[in-house]
């Protein structure tokens, strides 16, 4: 057992104090900094400004003054307060529109109600005009009443050039959804303001009863919180497991396996290989755990977190490593190079990235037919179940430590095999092998 621990130690500080494994941990918290401080600068555009003509061809003759109207009233600046209690009154337009982050100035051109539409579309497409031509708007003749004999209103028909940019066409919608309500309202001598207080209902904050006291309802939680915990096990698992596969597949290459196993037993060599990078492992998903709980302590959110998700965390983390992570040191000891280890690994990625895709149906219904399933299925079971007890409905207390025993089962399998295949593979060079040739491996072993 002491070579176990001499070749664990070797394991965890030759991978740890390297200058690439300090960079490799730390890039995904600065490049997180990164985002926040640079991103509003990328796409927050606000001093950008996109001007240009539309047009309207109004056959009902009542749509085309409100048009006018909200346009001249949208030349002055709004503010962003403003734009949300808009948006919460029903139109969202002027809030997308201050997401993306620039302001459009409408020009209006008015044509004919009579006017021939196919030829005031070719004015879209004017060579150097003064003027940008960003749009041709067609008001449909019931938009305000609707045609005799009926009760559907219409609305518009918008034709724009190619290669348009997305908020000019958010601003014109804008304009004419508010002009066309004008219209109506006015149409049937209504008070605007009066109806909009009527029709406004502000969204509310929900507060989470609890046995520990109420709090605001967090909106989103009960969706990151499952995504975060199955996130951090799947890259703790694959990280261990790919060190694993590499340093095998290198040290076996380079013929210093056969060095150490001058010195060690087969056994002794996965037994250390296992536990070091586990530990490498284990310091990984720390870090990023700690972030995440710092994050939430200092929005005070803390309260949110049930503390016994890192200890299913932890247990199925184990799990896991040792189901998929002593695979994939199989899979590093029965090939020669890395290019041969890919078609191996590649129903095994498949297998471990299934419960990642299907996360979203987990989250919605952990009680499905679907979830309990891959909740006691080795070796996805340790990742479906993680879902499950993060989820806003976590199952019961029986079915997790049933998992949990599925899971441990599946793993001493899986170990058993991997061994076989560790102990016969690693002193083998020449035509890589197939499943077959596995299976005889387990076999003669």
């Amino acid at each position: 057992m002491k070579k176990v621990w001499q070749i664990a130690g070797r394991e965890f500080v030759a991978t740890v104090f390297t200058k690439g494994f300090i960079i490799g941990l730390l890039i995904v918290p600065l490049v997180g900094v990164l985002l926040a401080l640079v991103a509003p600068r990328l796409f927050g555009d606000r001093n950008r400004t996109v001007e240009g003509e539309i047009a309207v061809i109004d056959p009902t003759g009542v749509v085309l003054p409100h048009v006018r109207t909200v346009i001249s009233a949208r030349r002055s600046t709004v503010a962003v307060s403003e734009m949300i209690e808009r948006a919460r009154a029903g139109d969202a337009n002027d809030m997308v529109l201050n997401a993306l982050g620039a302001t459009t100035t409408l020009t209006l051109v008015e044509r004919p109600a009579g006017a021939d539409v196919e030829q005031e579309k070719a004015w879209l497409n004017e060579p150097m005009p003064t003027a940008p031509h960003l749009a041709l708007i067609v008001v449909h003749p019931n938009a305000v009443e609707p045609t005799p004999g009926t009760s559907n209103l219409g609305s518009y028909a918008l034709y724009v050039p190619p290669r348009l940019d997305n908020r000019v066409e958010i601003a014109v919608q804008g304009v004419m959804r508010e002009a066309i309500i004008d219209a109506r309202v006015e149409t049937r001598d209504l008070n605007r303001e009066e109806l909009s207080r009527v029709m406004t209902v502000p969204r509310v904050s929900s507060v989470t009863v609890g046995a520990d006291g109420e709090r605001k309802t967090v909106f989103g939680v009960n969706l990151i919180i499952p995504v975060a915990f199955m996130g951090l096990l799947i890259m703790g698992v694959m990280f261990a497991g790919q060190g694993m596969l590499t340093t095998t597949v290198e040290e076996k290459s380079n013929r210093v396996m056969e060095v150490l196993l001058s010195a060690v037993s087969p056994m002794q060599l996965m037994g250390g290989k296992l536990l070091g990078h586990m530990a490498i492992s284990l310091l990984a998903m720390s870090l990023y755990l700690g972030l995440g709980l710092a994050v939430l302590a200092s929005f005070s959110l803390f309260g949110l977190l049930d503390v016994k998700l890192i200890l299913y965390l932890l247990i199925f983390y184990l799990i896991a490593f040792f189901t998929i992570g002593s695979l994939m040191m199989a899979i590093g000891a029965a090939v020669n190079e890395m290019r041969e280890a890919q078609q191996l690994m590649m129903p095994l990625m498949l297998t471990t990235m299934l419960p990642w895709m299907l996360w979203w149906p987990i989250v919605q219904d952990p009680s499905s037919t679907l979830a309990v399933v891959i909740s006691f299925v080795p070796p996805v079971n340790t990742f479906g179940m993680l879902l499950r007890v993060a989820s806003s409905t976590p199952p019961p207390a029986w079915q997790v430590w049933l998992s949990i025993a599925a899971g441990a089962a599946g793993a001493f399998g899986t170990l058993w095999f991997a061994a076989k295949v560790f102990r016969v593979g690693i002193l083998m060079f020449g035509k890589p092998p197939n499943l077959k040739t596995l299976v005889a491996w387990v076999r003669a072993a």
